[in-house]
């Protein structure tokens, strides 16, 4: 057969849905050979950093591999953000790229750049097929790859003569990832740490989603009963009312869950992934910390480790049931946890609540929302504010790229997740900086029959990068812009635009838009400062 019909056999083994992408000359014979396929779904798209964005949000909701498609050169260049989001944020993405014939790569040829190389620094594997009779095994291993701890991007490049090339392979069997377990000792030497604190604070990460264990960490925050802060990926895992939820950490400024930290005598970090805040930045103090994570810890001078357990956190946290354990509650003192509502706008008691500002939005989003929402936020001041006020109802409702902190991934990711899960309504929150990056995927979603709601925050500048210079320099420069009609451009696409000026029209806008579900639509909203 084919070389690259085997390719498609060997995705369809791997359980794939939908691959995104765009084609071009270098891969039209695996463009042929999908187009025989009847389970798997090929979505052309309108720029390759969508394709990228769509198969990262997918992944990370359906807990599967996004996968992506691009031609050799600038195709394959154009993946190259979207695919170092996944990565940094531990999303599972295998990206295949078209490239010149293996006889001509010697030379310079046209359009053609050392992709494998281009991609090394930003995906947890860059390969090249060499030989046709390589592919079970090198799809088989991407796949194994992009999943395993911590999960992340793969990107295969096929050369044109190899996908023309035959074969008689056949697809490799998919197994299971092997699940390990710290061992007695460690388990026993993480007990006494537990044992022998006084004021311990738990820490979690987003490994606590991707590994499934929401309800077993839930079960030992209520067994330790002491406070616990989230990073921006984790929110949801506590409720907003939940009495041990000291709320988000991670913020440049008026990071108050530090200084529950920092009263701390033991920091218990679960799933945790240090590329979305370094503890050097958060654990200035060195507290002690209690490790637990599927990895070994990384050696950071504000990560004092002093006891490690290192497997399957689901698992781990069912172990460590099994030990006896004392209660440790205790509050942070000056009612920090007041504080930190009050700071950050979480209860409804706000400044100028009849104002169309961020945190009003936010407020209507969070009243509006059910266990059936995602929101999906785009990176700028907007993310910031998202991470601090928002309170989402449940883990992995609420999509924010963190590690890469790409703008533009929520258009083309709102694509990804009504994919992944289209029985939930999605919201994207982007400003009107992020939104016009990949704004031409509404085309995509529209032809796919997708229907989301996209909140346009329209302010007419780079928000973060304006406070920043102001505050630098007492002005700023090359951070504002003018806009588009967003209505009028979003209705070119044949979907729905309203513009919202007050905070009571902006809800109903957003109640309606939630009730009625047929169709995209954007609510282009002009904001007002806070006064």
């Amino acid at each position: 057969m084919k070389a690259s019909d085997l390719l498609v056999y060997c995705l369809e083994n791997e359980g794939v849905e939908f691959i995104f992408g765009i084609i071009g000359s270098e891969v039209i014979d695996l463009a042929d050979s999908l187009s025989k396929s009847e389970k798997i779904k090929y979505i052309t798209v309108r720029h390759e950093q969508g394709a990228a964005f769509m198969a990262d949000v997918y992944g990370r909701l359906s807990g599967k591999p996004g996968v992506c498609l691009a031609t050799l050169g600038p195709g394959a260049t154009n993946l190259l953000t979207g695919i170092a989001s996944a990565n940094l944020d531990h999303s599972p993405v295998v990206a295949i790229t078209g490239q010149k014939g293996l006889n001509v790569q010697h030379k310079n040829a046209h359009q053609y750049v050392e992709i494998v190389k281009v991609f090394e620094p930003a995906a947890k594997w860059s390969v090249q097929l060499k030989d046709a009779n390589t592919i079970p095994e090198i799809i088989r291993k991407s796949f194994r790859v992009a999943t395993s701890e911590k999960p992340g991007a793969v990107a295969i490049e096929l050369p044109e003569n190899i996908a023309k090339a035959n074969t008689t392979t056949k697809p490799l069997t998919p197994t299971p990832l092997p699940m390990s377990v710290p061992s007695g000792e460690a388990l026993r030497e993480a007990a006494r740490l537990l044992n022998q604190c006084k004021k311990p604070f738990i820490i979690l990460g987003n490994g606590v989603i991707r590994q499934n264990a929401v309800k077993e960490v839930q079960t030992f925050i209520e067994r330790l009963g002491c406070p616990t802060a989230n990073s921006f990926m984790a929110k949801g895992i506590l409720s907003k009312e939940h009495p041990q939820n000291y709320y988000s950490f991670g913020f440049n400024e008026k990071d108050y869950a530090i200084r529950g930290m920092e009263e701390s005598d033991l920091l218990v970090v679960i799933g945790f992934d240090i590329n979305e805040k370094l503890p050097s930045e958060w654990n200035k103090k060195k507290v002690s910390v209690l490790h637990i994570d599927p990895l070994p810890a990384e050696v950071e001078v504000g990560y004092p480790v002093v006891g490690e357990l290192v497997g399957n956190l689901k698992e781990t946290l069912r172990l460590i049931f099994e030990q006896e354990i004392l209660s440790k509650p205790w509050q942070p003192a000056g009612d920090l946890k007041k504080r930190i509502e009050d700071a950050y706008s979480i209860s409804e008691n706000v400044p100028n609540p009849a104002n169309l500002t961020l945190e009003n939005i936010l407020h209507v989003i969070e009243k509006l929302s059910s266990e059936q929402t995602v929101v999906i936020s785009d990176v700028g001041a907007h993310k910031v504010a998202v991470a601090r006020t928002f309170q989402p109802k449940h883990a992995n409702q609420l999509v924010i790229s963190n590690g890469l902190a790409s703008m533009g991934i929520s258009i083309p990711g709102a694509i990804g997740a009504k994919l992944a899960a289209p029985e939930k309504t999605v919201i994207v929150l982007t400003g009107d900086g992020g939104a016009l990056m990949n704004f031409a995927e509404l085309e995509t979603a529209k032809r796919l029959g997708l229907t989301f709601i996209i909140i346009l925050l329209n302010d007419s500048m780079l928000k973060l990068e304006v406070e920043a210079m102001n505050k630098a320099f007492g002005e700023n420069y090359g951070v504002t812009f003018s806009n588009p009609d967003f209505v009028q451009l979003v209705e070119s696409f044949g979907a729905k635009g309203m513009r919202a000026t007050q905070i009571t029209e902006f809800e109903e806008i957003l109640a309606a838009a939630m009730g009625k579900s047929q169709e995209i639509c954007l609510i282009d909203a002009i904001l007002q400062e806070k006064v």
